[in-house]
């Protein structure tokens, strides 16, 4: 199938996409495109506007500010992140993630806030995003707005943005303190959309307790899960797999989506073997001392 006839336009600046985005009518905006592009050939999505935003310059690149935060514009490419090796060195788990997702040519095109404000449940970078506590910079003509990551999800692929606002860039603090990091996922063939998947960071005291981690699920609720119950069972106790097996328990509880290939139950029960495995990884990748 083909879209049916839109408006196209192509600002080049921020001002001038926030003006579009105000003043015309049934408006989508055009990033990436590895998302819109299908959703208009399917007719999923039939706008009479689309904006296309390749050319506004001041929602690109990675910044990283004296403070040790790190601003990355909305429009930046996930290749561009994969490879730029301060941003890794500082957050090297979206290296380690970002291998799967789609392939070379969708990192090629894909960008961060494309993934976000498209919000598919199995995405690997809002799952990213939950796990390091980011804020999503939006903007419209007359306002500008901080949302956490946690109120970014409204319901099933429904961001927390109106019509007339633009995700401008995402801001992440990155951990300073020495840990381990993991990601792990399953799916049916590489490059397709995970049934599960875990993003885990782990620190350790002196005496190797658990003092400080952090865990996020994909691909077994609506959208990207923190699992703040499984991280406060599992700090300041020394790892085993009794305690992750344990603290794996509490993804029982969550009410994981079914499709046609997978139901809900086995969703979670991947997930949980997959959270097994990723804490444990992580654990040796801080006592291994890889990481800063």
């Amino acid at each position: 199938m083909k879209p049916t006839a839109f408006e196209y336009h192509r600002p080049s600046s921020l001002n001038e996409a926030l003006e579009m985005l105000s003043s015309l009518d049934d408006a989508k905006l055009l990033a990436g495109g590895q998302s819109l592009g299908p959703m208009l050939n399917f007719r999923y999505v039939m706008p009479e506007n689309v904006i296309d935003i390749n050319r506004v310059p001041e929602i690109k690149g990675i910044h990283f500010e004296s403070n040790g935060a790190v601003r990355i514009g909305a429009m930046t490419r996930q290749y561009e992140i994969e490879k730029d090796e301060q941003f890794n060195q500082q957050l090297p788990i979206f290296r380690e993630a970002l291998r799967w997702v789609g392939h070379y040519a969708t990192r090629n095109r894909g960008t961060l806030g494309g993934s976000l404000t498209h919000l598919d449940p199995a995405a690997e970078l809002p799952g990213l995003c939950a796990l390091l506590d980011a804020e999503l910079v939006i903007k419209s003509q007359n306002n500008e707005r901080t949302v956490s990551i946690h109120d970014w999800a409204v319901s099933f692929m429904q961001a927390n943005i109106e019509e007339n606002e633009l995700l401008s860039e995402i801001i992440i603090h990155p951990w300073t303190v020495s840990h381990g990091f993991s990601f792990l996922e399953m799916s049916r063939r590489h490059g397709d959309f995970a049934i599960a998947g875990v993003a885990c960071l782990l620190s350790l005291d002196d005496k190797d307790c658990i003092s400080k981690t952090a865990v996020s699920l994909i691909g077994v609720a609506n959208g990207a899960v923190r699992l703040k119950n499984a991280e406060s069972l599992l700090l300041g106790e020394r790892f085993s797999m009794d305690l992750a097996e344990s603290a794996a328990q509490v993804i029982d509880g969550l009410d994981a989506p079914a499709d046609a290939h997978h139901s809900g139950d086995f969703r979670k029960r991947t997930a949980k073997t997959l959270f097994k495995r990723a804490l444990k990884q992580a654990y040796d990748n801080a006592i291994e001392g890889r990481t800063r």
